[in-house]
Order: C-alpha cells, then sequence, then structure tokens
C-alpha cells in the first residue's frame, strides 16, 4: 500500500482550511438573506403569543364564570 499522507502524498493541508473560509465567508450572507425577508418568523412568533394569551383569558373566564 502506499502512504499517501506523507511528504509526497498527494495530501493538501490547507484544502480544508480553504474550505472552511469558504463556508465562513458564506454564512453572513446567508444570514443577511434571512432578515431581509420582512420578518416573517417574527410575525408569527407574534401571532403564536396573542392566541396563546387569548386562550388563557378565555379558559380564565369559563372557569370564573
Amino acid at each position: 500500500m502506499a502512504n499517501t499522507q506523507g511528504p509526497q502524498g498527494n495530501h493538501d493541508p490547507a484544502g480544508s482550511t480553504q474550505m472552511f473560509r469558504a463556508f465562513v465567508d458564506e454564512a453572513p450572507q446567508g444570514q443577511q438573506a434571512t432578515a431581509s425577508t420582512g420578518g416573517g418568523p417574527r410575525i408569527g412568533l407574534i401571532v403564536g403569543i396573542v392566541v396563546a394569551v387569548a386562550v388563557v383569558a378565555a379558559v380564565a373566564w369559563l372557569a370564573l364564570k
């Protein structure tokens, strides 16, 4: 068997670093794209909280009636 990890091998120690840097450079662009969608998930969260408060208020009102 040939040892490809040796000094004369084809292993590029900087290859994984270059791929990692490319991945890190892409991450802020993806975050900016989700932040510029208009706050869709934030609106859903607010609506969910309002519905939950309304349900709790209705249950409390029925319990005290």
